[in-house]
């Protein structure tokens, strides 16, 4: 009889240690914070400038990254062969949001990869043309984003440019035909260039061991400017665009202030920060429950003009009295 409610009492102990383990031990398999997995085709170097708004982002919607959330950075570096194997690496970290940037290619991984897992892009790209969302106030299924708009503005970008050096016999024009949205930018350069009677001078490059080349060809032309396009490609090699611009002495167009801040002549674009922000704050409103069907894709309001006087006296330009009375800054 002793015996038994000794076993008794040992069997309970030992029950109520287990029930007291046991989620302990569960516990520690689940993550003390959810995840964000942050993938972009651009180099690391470009995105750690962006950095500083997505975060901006996430504060607003009420997340500190390492006191409350966790994201980890993915830069595949241009590479998009590896955007399949990162984001299966995520699914299976279950993540609670992927955050897919530069270009289309990241977003069209992200979406190939998962139907459950909640997606928030943020490209200069059109995700309409790109497949990206069917609809841009009611995006289906685990997408949504925010669509910078950059790819629509090569001939505003063309137009200031004419008038910057309107003398310019022909302007240059990078493209890298590898990008999604290639032929839209050419299309829109041509059309612009016919606009005001300028003839263009197409350059492909898609690799960084032909950007040289493509300025000595440039150059042979005798191209008296250069539109470089919106491209996540051109933007992960920003300073060595700027530095050959100088090197041959072009008058060159681009697609992001940051250029202009690195000694560019003039940018013409969105305010990529701000979409970085909004992409942070929609990340935040999805860790809170909200469903990207529900979150609309947003698109820039914001643009601003950058000129670099600088650079412009380097150049031997005067920059016209008209357009430095829309410039939204000018670096002197």
């Amino acid at each position: 009889m002793q015996f038994d409610r000794l076993k008794r009492r040992d069997f309970i102990t030992l029950l109520g240690g287990t029930a007291v383990a046991w989620p302990v031990a569960v516990r520690a398999q689940q993550p003390a914070m959810p995840m964000i997995g942050f993938v972009t085709g651009l180099s690391s170097n470009y995105v750690s400038g962006r950095k500083p708004a997505f975060r901006a982002g996430l504060r607003e919607a009420g997340y500190v990254e390492g006191q409350n959330v966790v994201v980890e950075y993915h830069s595949v570096e241009g590479q998009s062969g590896r955007l399949s194997g990162v984001m299966t690496d995520l699914i299976d970290r279950r993540v609670a949001v992927i955050v897919a940037v530069g270009g289309t290619d990241p977003a069209k991984a992200a979406k190939a990869a998962t139907t459950t897992i909640p997606i928030v892009f943020i490209s200069a790209a059109d995700p309409l043309g790109a497949g990206i969302v069917t609809r841009l106030n009611r995006p289906e299924g685990n997408i949504t984003g925010i669509s910078i708009l950059g790819t629509s503005l090569e001939a505003k970008r063309l137009g200031l440019l004419h008038d910057i050096v309107p003398r310019a016999s022909t302007i240059g024009a990078l493209v890298n035909p590898g990008f999604s949205d290639a032929d839209l930018e050419l299309r829109e350069v041509e059309e612009a260039a016919s606009h005001v009677k300028q003839q263009i001078f197409v350059v492909r490059v898609s690799m960084e061991s032909e950007l040289d080349g493509a300025f000595a060809s440039l150059a042979r032309q005798g191209a008296g400017g250069l539109l470089i396009v919106s491209d996540p490609f051109f933007a992960s090699h920003r300073d060595q665009l700027v530095a050959l611009a100088a090197h041959y002495k072009m008058p060159t167009m681009y697609h992001q202030r940051e250029y202009a801040d690195a000694g560019g002549l003039v940018s013409y674009a969105p305010d990529f920060a701000d979409g970085y922000r909004q992409g942070g704050v929609y990340a935040g409103k999805i860790l809170k429950g909200a469903r990207p069907a529900d979150l609309p894709v947003m698109q820039a309001s914001k643009f601003e003009l950058v000129i670099n006087l600088k650079t412009a006296r380097t150049l031997g330009l005067t920059i016209p009295a008209d357009v430095l009375s829309i410039a939204d800054q000018v670096i002197e």
